[in-house]
């Protein structure tokens, strides 16, 4: 029989209804088979170019993190998906059951955008790589390349896709990360603000064994309180996304520099890349809550 290790508690939750706005913190959330129930449910999608578009997309769409997305109300399973509201950094709301969000949309980012609900097949984003050696494994610094991430980008490798087709998931539908992590890179760059809002995760679980103690649990199951378990299956790659500037974070390279000189994996056969937290794929869906047991098999 597998003998279980208790690594810690949930200590926050995150939901993020629309790609790259800011999300909710929350007491409790429904994990399904895909991932947190409402997360990236809705993305923006440029007209002109067919791509999604994504805080990593700096260049274009600078203020995309300062944009905040909400629930109307909370989504339940096995129903449709409420109204999300946007408050965009100038003052303006807009709702996406508003005929005129897609014009609030593309007057406020000076592009044509329209709020999508489901992926292109040939999910594609224009990605920004900073200039930080060592940052991306192709080599690319200082420029922008067309990447392609969901299913779109397992098929490109020719894998069985975690996600399906038309989500708005970078790669697997479910993020972890660790108290200790945070303190860890705290500890080795006091300078910089290691908030766990740069990284974007769905579950940050609060542990006491010091290091980056989740690199550990790759191939691990996790049980999150009595009914959902996970199974972890890569770390989680980061990029430019860690940097940027959001509401009281300051834009700061040092924090995806940090991770290059100090975690720096490799990731499948894809190469090397300064990671933070795991991915994982749900076993078994339930309510996770904050204070939850969190055990490790």
């Amino acid at each position: 029989m597998a003998i279980s290790e208790d690594v810690g508690s949930v200590v926050a939750l995150w939901r993020f209804p629309v790609k790259s706005m800011a999300g909710e913190q929350l007491h409790s959330v429904e994990v399904t088979e895909r991932g947190v129930l409402g997360d990236r449910a809705y993305a923006l999608i440029d007209k002109d170019t067919g791509k999604v578009v994504s805080a990593k997309s700096v260049r274009l769409f600078p203020n995309l993190l300062g944009c905040k997305a909400v629930f109307v109300e909370q989504p339940r399973r096995g129903g449709d998906l409420p109204p999300v509201q946007i408050l965009l950094p100038d003052g303006t709301t807009a709702r996406s059951d508003s005929g005129e969000v897609d014009r609030v949309l593309s007057t406020y980012f000076k592009r044509n955008v329209t709020l999508g609900r489901a992926a292109p097949d040939d999910f594609t984003i224009d990605q920004y790589h900073p200039d930080i050696e060592g940052a991306d494994p192709g080599g690319n610094r200082d420029m922008v390349v067309a990447a392609k991430l969901g299913a779109a980008l397992f098929a490109e490798l020719g894998m069985d896709s975690p996600v399906p087709v038309g989500s708005f998931f970078d790669v697997f539908p479910l993020s972890v990360l660790t108290t200790s992590t945070l303190a860890h890179l705290e500890g080795i760059r006091p300078q910089s603000r290691f908030d766990q809002r740069r990284f974007r995760m769905n579950v940050i679980v609060k542990t006491e064994q010091p290091g980056l103690v989740e690199n550990g649990w790759i191939g691990h199951k996790l049980a999150l309180g009595d009914e959902t378990r996970i199974n972890v299956a890569l770390l989680d790659p980061r990029c430019v996304m860690t940097t940027l500037a959001q509401d009281g974070l300051a834009q700061d390279t040092d924090v995806l520099r940090t991770l290059v000189r100090h975690n720096r994996e490799q990731v499948g056969d894809l190469g090397r890349f300064p990671c933070a937290g795991v991915y994982a794929v749900v076993a078994a869906p339930g309510t996770v809550r904050i204070d939850d047991r969190v055990l490790l098999n």
